[in-house]
């Protein structure tokens, strides 16, 4: 994994129009059913603007259900989600993303035969106006080559620029995948486990780098690592069979005894 986000470089998002006190995000009564299965029920969420949020649970709890719900790639069987007091419920991914939505997947999502500033050109390009000069250089563009090494640097990978992704580490992908994400200016950031199959140091590292988000943005997170998701995340929503089960500060959570059976095993 490359060093991280260097000591005084922000890892900062556009956070325009934000208001202290705002919602970021709200769910009421979403629920999700595949035939018979109920993979979300009836889940209520409120997540004020710039907190870090931990979405935890056991395997098969609905936490990637729930994160394709509030980013559009699965549409709701019932319930609304409403992101910065506007309704999108019915609202496809692009729109979304319009409105500030970003995410990352639990498996890396990037081009492996271009280059770490290849993948980060393409993720600015598609937010300037310059996506729609596709016959034109990218060279006659300098201010898109400028944001993604900015975008880079502020990841830790700038010095690894020019290297092929499938040449990157697991960790440096990693990095990388939510170096794209932060390139679209994010309001609301979603990550799906960004510490799966990174070694202890590395996991290190990607929380390093999470700290360093701008605090205006709102992040949920679902993370594996109970350590990693307490020590990024201040609240804490507990899922089980598409159900919130708890939902708190993580000292709280840490103590409620239904977590501690049904999660912690204790």
């Amino acid at each position: 994994m490359g060093e991280g986000a260097r000591e005084g470089t922000p890892v900062t998002a556009a956070a325009a129009g934000s208001r202290e006190g705002s919602v970021a995000l709200r769910l009421d009564r979403v629920s999700r059913s595949f035939g018979g299965l109920v993979a979300a029920h009836d889940v209520d969420l409120v997540v004020p603007q710039g907190e870090r949020r931990a979405v935890i649970g056991p395997n098969g709890a609905g936490k990637t259900t729930l994160f394709n719900l509030i980013a559009g790639e699965l549409t709701v069987s019932s319930g609304a989600i409403h992101l910065f007091d506007e309704e999108i419920t019915g609202l496809p991914p692009h729109r979304r993303a319009g409105l500030g939505l970003a995410r990352t997947f639990q498996i890396t999502n990037l081009f492996p035969s271009l280059s770490a500033l290849e993948n980060c050109l393409l993720a600015v390009q598609g937010l300037d106006r310059a996506k729609f000069a596709m016959l034109r250089p990218l060279e006659r563009f300098p201010h898109l080559r400028a944001q993604a090494l900015h975008t880079l640097r502020a990841v830790g990978l700038d010095g690894r620029a020019a290297v092929p992704v499938r040449n990157l580490s697991h960790g440096e992908q990693r990095q990388l995948e939510i170096g794209l994400a932060l390139a679209a200016r994010p309001r609301l950031l979603l990550l799906d486990e960004p510490t799966a199959g990174l070694s202890p140091g590395e996991s290190r590292l990607m929380a390093d780098l999470l700290r360093r988000l701008d605090p205006a943005m709102t992040v949920l997170i679902i993370e594996h690592d109970m350590d990693i998701a307490l020590e990024i995340a201040g609240h804490v929503t507990v899922l089980h069979y598409g159900r919130v089960i708890a939902d708190g500060s993580r000292e709280d959570v840490k103590s409620d005894p239904l977590v501690r059976e049904i999660y912690l095993g204790a």
